[in-house]
């Protein structure tokens, strides 16, 4: 049966800056398509769907509310299709969660729910044990998982049961995934977040981590840290790409414009509320951003905390293609493996011959930003908004 799939239309990018698009059309509204295409997947057997649910009761991690709600949701939509319950009562705060998140999957079929349930489950099992495939010769992470496998290195962020909220640790295992998968032989690289997460940004806990320094100390081992995590991208030599599962927020989408190809779900948002918190733009998105998407959308998002969705990120070039959630993994994974048979070497050469032209005002980008952020981090607007979101969360 064929499947509604979802592309959007972005302007043409080079390999660096502007990734390649596919321009199709049926129907269409301003850079928006729509059009059909065969769906590539298999049927999830009796057995599969038996042993995910079999997965799930092994997991040794709680994934958090969200992510516990979507499973409940699609176990519900698998097993009996849509929901036709009456909505609980309003104190009933559990069940009506539970009901708001089964109701929120509409008329997807059973078939279509069985198969994100088998991979939703089949994800977080694989990020729990943070393990690396035996013989790739990297090393084992806490807080990723590292997977090289089809000439493809696939870095997956793998903290669900926080978002995938990057920590200090994780800063720096990233940095240290990167320097292997540029050293290995992998054809491109790949990242991806565990869960119903890609990444929810910069833990904010990192700021209540004061050592006996003071702000200042802080701040200053802050600053380099970010500093070195963004020159891990910026020099990256092969091909990059983001395969964005669901919402990103912050330094996960502003480092987005030092990627190759970013592929994203239609459940996908976008969101660098970084005024709001007190703090200024990082990843390089005072440069890349106006030059992706022009200055008055760049501001948008970057001065007044725009939230774009998927489909939105495409129009605005940040975004390559968007995929329908029901057959996101399916689509993308096939294309990604065909990628990967690619000439290795004609695909990093000209990758770094783009770059070239750009990677010093790239690093000097990269400079004036964490100078500004560490400026911001000592100051009592960046603290007093900070707290003031722990204040809120807590109320929650």
């Amino acid at each position: 049966m064929a499947a509604v799939a979802l592309r959007c239309s972005a302007p043409l990018r080079s390999l660096y800056l502007r990734r390649p698009m596919r321009i199709s059309s049926v129907t269409s509204v301003p850079s928006v398509t729509f059009h059909t295409t065969s769906s590539s997947r298999m049927g999830v057997t009796v057995e599969q769907f038996e042993e995910a649910k079999g997965r799930l009761s092994t997991l040794k991690k709680d994934p958090g509310n969200d992510v516990k709600l979507k499973i409940y949701a699609l176990f519900k939509q698998a097993t009996q299709g849509p929901c036709n319950t009456p909505k609980p009562g309003m104190l009933d705060f559990v069940n009506k969660a539970k009901w708001e998140a089964w109701k929120s999957l509409g008329v997807i079929s059973q078939e279509d729910a069985r198969h994100q349930y088998c991979d939703l489950i089949g994800s977080l099992a694989e990020a729990e044990g943070g393990a690396v495939a035996a013989g790739s010769g990297m090393a084992a992470f806490q807080t990723l998982e590292v997977l090289v496998e089809d000439n493809i290195t696939t870095i997956r962020l793998n903290r669900p049961e926080k978002k995938n909220a990057i920590t200090t640790q994780m800063y720096n295992e990233i940095i240290a995934a990167l320097e292997e998968a540029a050293k290995d032989d992998s054809v491109i690289t790949v990242f991806t977040g565990a869960g119903d997460f890609y990444c929810s940004g910069n833990d904010l806990t990192n700021f209540t981590k004061i050592p006996e320094g003071g702000v200042e100390e802080m701040a200053k081992a802050g600053g380099d840290l970010l500093r070195k995590y963004v020159k891990a991208y910026i020099d990256f030599p092969k091909p990059l790409v983001a395969v964005v599962n669901g919402p990103a927020v912050g330094i996960s989408v502003t480092v987005l414009g030092l990627f190759d190809l970013v592929y994203a779900t239609e459940r996908a948002t976008f969101h660098t509320p970084f005024s709001q918190l007190g703090q200024s733009a990082e990843g390089c998105s005072s440069y890349t951003f106006p030059k992706i998407m022009g200055t008055a959308k760049a501001s948008e998002m970057l001065l007044f905390n725009r939230k774009l969705t998927a489909v939105q990120a495409c129009q605005l070039g940040l975004v390559t293609e968007v995929f329908p959630d029901t057959s996101f993994q399916s689509e993308v994974w096939p294309r990604l493996r065909a990628y990967a048979k690619l000439p290795r070497n004609s695909l990093a050469l000209s990758k770094q011959l783009i770059r070239r032209v750009e990677r010093e005002q790239l690093h000097a980008v990269n400079d004036a930003e964490v100078e500004r952020l560490m400026e911001r981090w000592t100051s009592d607007e960046c603290f007093e908004a900070v707290m003031s979101f722990f204040q809120t969360r807590a109320k929650l």
